[in-house]
């Protein structure tokens, strides 16, 4: 397997990793409860997607 003769340099290093950032995931506010959630996934606060319940939620009391 080959190996590289001279060491890349700073300015080539950051070049290449120019694309390894992380990216903040997309939410939106629930329809029916309007807490943050996913988008395209089920409320984790009310169990609500498209409207109707999917998922039950324990209340905490």
């Amino acid at each position: 397997m080959p190996n590289p003769k001279r060491r890349h340099s700073h300015a080539r290093q950051g070049t290449r990793r120019a694309h390894d950032f992380l990216v903040p995931t997309q939410t939106v506010d629930c329809p029916k409860c309007h807490e943050k959630r996913l988008a395209h996934s089920a409320c984790k606060s009310c169990g609500y997607y498209k409207g109707r319940p999917v998922i039950k939620v324990a209340t905490a009391k």
